[in-house]
């Protein structure tokens, strides 16, 4: 990349208007994201950015706008992400000129959290379609008072396991539709709906209202959360499963979805047009979702899908997908899966959603061949390195002349159990380690995996180029493996620890105020969002 391109805010806004293929990344660590950021964007921080940007960005021609915080010296996170991205192959990176400051200087709105997008528009959805919801207090009377009723969780399993309401069914995302006549197999059972906050239940109740059920259904407001608040008993640890439908639930949950795809315009798609928009996936951004469970895929899915599981891929789209305005392809085995979802993301303002006519059992993939096993991230070819094993590395440690250890890894990891001695750092922030240790001459690099601490290495090779840089081969759960000693706390940390942001939801000792505030953050979501102008929701009524 001979010369970086830069685009203004207000170019940026005309690019959005326009309603083509484009991806915005921010590349600052997901703390910093959380405290302002765009609409649109991705958060993909520039330590971890070659493991994630070939499944957020699969098509290397489209236009990728880069952001920071505008307020960097020397070569910015932004500025060194587009390098990245041209040494990759992408051929239009670009930055935002001037950051997120400059956004904010002109007159643009920001916004806090994560998955702004797709929480605004569960509140947009409870706002528009009065979404009924109920107070804890009013859910506690239900159960209390003998009448009939369910509490379906509508969170993947390992959320449900963490916590939940006591006596509840699991059954994530679109799953609840899929296995509702198993469930609820009486009409006048009252059904429950809850999450740990307040999005996938709002999801979750309205769809089986889309759907038609004949019962009465209300979510609990505020989720977990919510329960926990006014003093109610959570379950912890719940390990009951949900079976697979019957086949009368199964029939039941076809013909109600099949009416959700007619009153929605579901569009379908044959296995055939599939292979086709693969061979053009270089020229037009393709993306194959399997919103089936886990397990499923891992048996057998398209060559190329990735999983998402149906509710989780409405909950944080920008997690899974940076191009706006893409190919979308939805896949489960009988439509009734990927038809809800579809459903969800069509009104979201996606516009070339799509679901795999007749399912992997009907659409001919079967004969065509399916992958098994589970789905790696994408990622380039990850650069040579010297290794060092972890029997060797703890006598290198305990030797005269010690080598500097970094760990690149997540710092609640790190706090948790990490190589006695080690320093910690963000790769995105490894230059404050090269300032800290100027003279060093030995260095072993470590993180959650070996792959990240070999882009690591490659960094630290420019930053040290006379020392020797080698990485312990496994990574720290290889040390780990190994029986070796660990040490807790965060001695000795070059940066600050920004790098996660961590949802109260899913915290089982979140305190009241983070819970409280997450939920005033939701709530003051769709103001922003109509004030930003860039989501184009588009409910059907």
């Amino acid at each position: 990349m001979s010369q970086i391109q830069y685009r203004t805010p207000q170019e940026i806004k005309a690019l959005f208007a326009e309603r083509g293929e484009f991806a915005v990344l921010d590349v600052r660590e997901q703390e910093e994201f959380s405290r302002s950021h765009m609409l649109l964007a991705s958060c993909a921080p520039l330590g971890r950015l070659e493991m994630m940007v070939l499944d957020l960005v699969p098509c290397a021609v489209v236009p990728v706008i880069l952001v920071d915080s505008g307020e960097e010296t020397g070569p910015s996170r932004a500025e060194r992400a587009a390098r990245v991205l041209a040494d990759m192959g992408y051929a239009r990176p670009c930055v935002l000129k001037g950051g997120m400051k400059a956004w904010l200087e002109a007159g643009y709105v920001e916004f806090t959290g994560v998955g702004a997008l797709s929480k605004g528009f569960g509140e947009y959805v409870e706002e528009e379609q009065h979404t009924p919801r109920l107070e804890p207090a009013a859910i506690k009377a239900i159960i209390d008072s003998g009448e009939k009723f369910a509490i379906i969780d509508v969170r993947p399993r390992e959320e449900y396991n963490n916590m939940t309401i006591p006596g509840s069914s699991n059954a994530p995302g679109c799953e609840v539709t899929y296995r509702f006549a198993d469930l609820v197999p009486d009409d006048e059972t009252t059904v429950i709906i809850n999450c740990a906050g307040r999005t996938r239940s709002i999801i979750g109740t309205q769809t089986l209202r889309n759907a038609g059920i004949p019962n009465k259904v209300v979510a609990l407001k505020g989720g977990t959360m919510n329960w926990q608040l006014a003093g109610f008993t959570l379950e912890y640890g719940a390990v009951r499963r949900t079976a697979p439908p019957s086949p009368q639930a199964l029939e039941t949950a076809r013909k109600r979805t099949a009416a959700v795809a007619q009153k929605y315009g579901i569009a379908f798609v044959d296995a055939d047009t599939v292979q086709q928009w693969q061979a053009e996936a270089a020229a037009k951004t393709l993306y194959i979702f399997d919103v089936r469970q886990p397990e499923e895929f891992v048996f057998g899915h398209i060559p190329g899908s990735r999983n998402a599981q149906g509710g989780q891929l409405v909950q944080a789209t920008d997690e899974y997908a940076a191009v706006r305005n893409a190919r979308y392809v939805l896949v489960d085995d009988t439509e009734a899966r990927a038809i809800m979802t579809a459903h969800w993301l069509k009104q979201m303002g996606l516009p070339n959603v799509h679901v795999l006519r007749g399912g992997l059992g009907g659409s001919g993939f079967g004969k065509k061949g399916l992958d098994r096993g589970e789905v790696s991230q994408a990622m380039p070819a990850v650069p040579e390195a010297a290794l060092v094993k972890p029997l060797a590395l703890r006598t290198q440690c305990a030797g005269a002349t010690p080598p500097l250890v970094i760990n690149v890894g997540v710092s609640k990891t790190h706090r948790t159990g990490h190589i006695p001695g080690a320093a910690w750092v963000t790769r995105g922030y490894l230059e404050c380690a090269r300032q800290a240790y100027p003279e060093a001459t030995a260095i072993v690099l470590t993180s959650d995996t070996e792959a990240h601490a070999r882009f690591a290495a490659r960094d630290a090779a420019r930053l040290w180029p006379e020392a020797a840089i080698s990485v312990l081969a496994g990574g720290t759960p290889a040390w780990t493996a190994a029986e070796l000693a660990l040490e807790e706390g965060m001695q000795t940390a070059l940066c600050a620890e920004d790098d996660v942001w961590y949802k109260p939801y899913t915290d089982i000792n979140a305190k009241p105020e983070a819970m409280q505030g997450y939920f005033d953050w939701e709530f003051g979501l769709v103001e922003r969002i109509k004030k930003d102008g860039d989501a184009h929701f588009a409910l059907v009524l």
